[in-house]
């Protein structure tokens, strides 16, 4: 499989690696800085703290030139439309593996519907300079696996190709028929966790302000309310029928947790309040739809 890995950033280095460790012919596309560091000393890796520091020379390219089997797309929300322009016109198929509550439709009209497929990935990291400081065991993990999907939810031989290819790499991929679905349930339980910890100053710091969490929780249900179709996973429909105090304790304490205070929660980078911002403007649009 000829793949190109569309933004260079944690989670993309992370994909990139994996794939071509495993053989396939990838190449990165950066642009300045990280451009410039990746060819000098590669994708630089390192797990959690370590001083011990891997690199890969995975290929990068500073714009796409055609040619691709798949291009997969780790970027934020608000950069999409940048990358729908740089894709128009071209050929192979799209993955894009990020937060987007805005269907397939926007993506489609720009290049394509038939070479959109849809999915969000489950590993992280931050970076360090010019170092990829991911959490083990990121893509391989057998307990959240990548999920994956037609945009109609159907079961097409390119999505077994490519969750076949993916999991022959060690990346723990699923097909998910209903992935639309999944995204825009993850988007009305993200948007207000994030802002209000964005807002309280941190995780910990909103898990103090009891007003705060109740405040999230009761946008949480407005927005699973508002979506068109029922919350993906099936879990999450919790979020609209457990009690509001006993959701309250449960918040709270994930809040204070270690795995709170060392997930992208923890950031508060103007990148980040602007996909939040999209996201909720996306939601938005959807609610006024229906």
């Amino acid at each position: 499989m000829k793949l190109l890995v569309y933004g260079a950033g944690v989670l993309g280095s992370l994909f990139a690696v994996r794939l071509h460790e495993a053989g396939h012919d990838v190449s990165l596309i950066a642009r300045g800085e990280r451009l410039a560091a990746l060819r000098r000393h590669g994708v630089q890796l390192a797990e959690g703290g370590s001083p011990a520091v891997r690199q890969v020379p995975v290929p990068v390219v500073e714009h796409p030139i055609g040619g691709y089997d798949l291009t997969a797309v780790f970027v934020r929300t608000h950069q999409v439309d940048a990358v729908l322009e740089s894709l128009a016109g071209g050929d192979g198929d799209v993955l894009f593996l990020l937060n987007w509550a805005g269907g397939p439709e926007p993506l489609g009209a720009v290049i394509g519907g038939e070479r959109v497929l849809l999915g969000f990935p489950t590993a992280a990291g931050t970076m360090d300079g010019d170092v990829v400081r991911y959490r083990a065991p990121t893509f391989t993990t057998r307990r959240v696996p990548m999920p994956i999907g037609e945009p109609d939810g159907r079961s097409s031989p390119r999505l077994e190709r490519i969750v076949r290819d993916f999991r022959t790499a060690g990346i723990n991929a699923k097909a998910e028929p209903r992935m639309d679905a999944w995204l825009k349930t993850h988007a009305a339980f993200e948007v207000p966790l994030g802002q209000a910890v964005s807002a309280a100053g941190g995780p910990a710091a909103l898990a103090d302000d009891r007003d705060a969490v109740r405040a999230m929780i009761r946008l949480i249900r407005h927005n699973l309310a508002a979506l068109p179709a029922p919350p993906v996973p099936r879990g999450f429909a919790m979020l609209q029928t457990l009690p509001e105090g006993l959701l309250t304790v449960a918040l709270r304490r994930f809040l204070r947790s270690p795995t709170a205070a060392h997930s992208g929660l923890a950031g508060d980078s103007p990148a980040v309040t602007a996909e939040y911002a999209r996201l909720a403007e996306q939601l938005s649009a959807h609610a006024v739809a229906r």
